[in-house]
């Protein structure tokens, strides 16, 4: 079943942030008009990992202009929790890019091993007047990736182990690898959408 451009019921990209991000717009200093942020992989028990889900989840999310119905229920619910909100900024993203976000995602290809401490991906605003929403949609987009790259780094080390040991015991390790690492993937991730993009 493809689910592009058909995303979840109930799913509004502008309450998918911290909430403190919200008063965000109000804290940049006088004349910003452009920012770049990025995501890395700072440490961990691995020397780097598998770059993973990004894909999905632009699909499957980000292909969906935001509506003046979630700039609605942002609004309310951002009113209810007391937290400033930027409801003209984002009715202006819905008059001047039809609600598409005016920013440039890059990112390393995914199933690519990167090295920690280097960037995985990199968002920029592309319309000087929403520098405002790089921040905003920085903790949407490291839950995209932060799981899915996590599970394709510990099958992968998994996969490196197991291979090392075929490599000691078999006629035919490079042959018998391929069927050796079963993680029953269902089980194992978070949403439907990270099965169907990993098979």
């Amino acid at each position: 079943m493809n689910t592009v451009n058909t995303p979840a019921l109930g799913f509004n990209l502008l309450l998918r942030t911290d909430s403190y991000k919200a008063s965000h717009w109000l804290q940049y200093p006088p004349g910003a008009k452009k920012v770049h942020s990025y995501i890395e992989a700072r440490g961990g028990m691995f020397a780097g990992g598998v770059f993973f889900g990004l894909q999905a989840y632009l699909q499957e999310y980000l292909t969906r202009p935001i509506t003046r119905d979630d700039v609605d229920e942002a609004t309310a619910i951002f009113a209810a929790h007391g937290e400033p909100f930027n409801r003209e900024g984002w009715l202006q993203i819905i008059e001047r890019h039809g609600g598409r976000l005016p920013v440039e995602i890059r990112a390393v290809a995914e199933g690519t091993v990167v090295p920690t401490r280097n960037a995985l991906l990199t968002i920029e605003n592309t319309d000087p007047d929403f520098y405002w929403l790089v921040s905003y949609l920085e903790t949407e987009l490291l839950r995209a990736v932060w799981y899915p790259t996590t599970v394709a780094t510990l099958s992968a080390a998994a996969k490196g182990t197991i291979l090392r040991y075929l490599e000691a015991t078999s006629d035919d390790p490079q042959g018998q690898i391929a069927f050796k690492l079963h993680d029953f993937g269902a089980r194992g991730v978070s949403k439907h959408s990270d099965i169907n993009n990993a098979a």
